[in-house]
């Protein structure tokens, strides 16, 4: 063994000997290790980068999945979007057919009603005339008889009442558009 020097100076100065056994026990771990070691390690890499490499792979065909996925999920949304713009519109043109339905209904209605209480202001007046008709030919009897204070016979009767129903203009009392010549106007038909 070397003496040892003061303060370490052993660790410095070249050893020719200590070099070729350093050397020769790197040598041999190294082979062992080439041998043992390397391929275990190698093979152990290997592994990890076949798995990386899988695992890369599987996450690139997941992508492309999620594209292809989020494709149709935007293509779906963009029909259901569509449908619901035809549905609202559709709906719209519905409610306008509704409400066009409903006011010519309502008009319909109104009409049917008007020409209703046109027919019944007719008849009601038609029925009062034929009324104040037939109390003018009372009245006219009566007034005769106290006038000429005798009975008539029905001869005379018809008479007089026919010339006071001539002399009743009856046309005036009927509203525009009324009939008066229905219930006879020059006293025909009245009694």
């Amino acid at each position: 063994m070397p003496p040892i020097a003061a303060g370490g100076e052993f660790l410095v100065t070249p050893n020719i000997g200590l070099m070729i056994w350093t050397l020769l026990a790197f040598g041999a771990t190294f082979l062992i290790l080439r041998k043992y070691a390397f391929p275990k390690i190698a093979e152990g890499l290997d592994k990890r980068r076949k798995a990386i490499e899988e695992s890369i792979d599987h996450a690139e065909h997941t992508r492309e999945e999620a594209d292809k996925i989020l494709a149709e999920y935007r293509e779906r949304l963009q029909e259901a979007r569509s449908q619901a713009d035809d549905i609202v519109q559709r709906a719209h043109k519905a409610a306008d057919h509704v409400e066009d339905e409903s006011k010519q209904d309502a008009k319909k209605q109104h009409d049917e009603m008007m020409e209703s209480t046109r027919r019944e202001i007719e008849r009601e007046t038609q029925r009062s005339l034929e009324q104040i008709r037939r109390e003018v030919a009372t009245l006219t009897v009566t007034a005769t008889e106290k006038l000429t204070r005798k009975s008539l016979d029905d001869e005379d009767h018809q008479r007089l009442v026919h010339e006071a129903l001539d002399e009743v203009d009856f046309s005036r009392l009927a509203p525009a558009g009324a009939d008066s010549s229905s219930g006879g106007g020059n006293g025909q038909g009245g009694n």
